[in-house]
């Protein structure tokens, strides 16, 4: 979510930049899901591209309404299960990534609930001022808010890897304060703070790369 059309298209191609790299430097398949993260944040951000130019009346009605839904299925249904997940996956600890199991049970079912308001509820978006009002009727509003972050953002504390214990950190005080922007009709600037995201995992991504081939060759070598 970004306070321009534009914004989001600069911020998509940036972070989809990043997660393409992220990719390339994928050694263990371990750490291929959260690689996929910045190519789905990318996507997130030009699909809203699209969904400020149809509420602008610059695209066709029905391309606007279809970039609206899949904004909000990636949102409601797509991150929450996808970034617990993907964070357990790159944990080598095992005893880690059993305690991450229940954020990713958690996630999974703040998944299922958002996507079944969605599909049965009303919804809709309107530009509210820099930024796009979205509009969705939530059971439980509160308890599943809370639920989304906890999941999302618990994982990343219980990492081995410093980098992603760190971000888990600065995240929260940062998730919290750009919520509290876009509650009071400021500015929205998550598109800034995803592109911020896709290069910490794109750093950490090549770190892992760097490790494993230091580890084969020393086992070569070794032999």
């Amino acid at each position: 979510m970004c306070y321009s059309p534009e914004a989001d298209l600069v911020a998509g191609l940036v972070v989809g930049a990043a997660g393409v790299d992220a990719l390339r430097h994928v050694d263990d398949r371990r750490d291929l899901a959260l690689a996929a993260v910045p190519l789905v944040l990318a996507a997130h951000q030009l699909i809203e591209a699209v969904g400020w130019w149809g509420l602008q009346d610059r695209v066709p009605e029905m391309a606007g309404s279809l970039a609206i839904v899949a904004y909000l299925v990636i949102a409601m249904g797509v991150v929450p299960a996808l970034v617990p997940y993907a964070v357990m996956r790159t944990e080598r600890d095992p005893t880690r990534r059993r305690m991450m199991t229940p954020l990713v049970v958690l996630g999974a079912a703040v998944s299922v609930v958002l996507l079944f308001a969605l599909a049965t509820g009303p919804y809709g978006a309107s530009i509210g001022g820099r930024y796009i009002a979205y509009e969705t009727t939530l059971p439980w509003s509160g308890a599943i808010a809370v639920s989304y972050v906890i999941a999302v953002c618990t994982p990343l504390l219980l990492s081995t890897h410093q980098r992603l214990v760190v971000f888990g950190l600065v995240n929260v005080p940062i998730v919290l304060g750009l919520a509290t922007l876009l509650s009071a009709g400021f500015i929205s600037l998550w598109c800034v703070w995803a592109a911020v995201s896709s290069l910490v995992v794109t750093r950490h991504i090549r770190e892992q790369s760097t490790k494993s081939y230091r580890e084969r060759s020393a086992a070569t070598a070794g032999g």
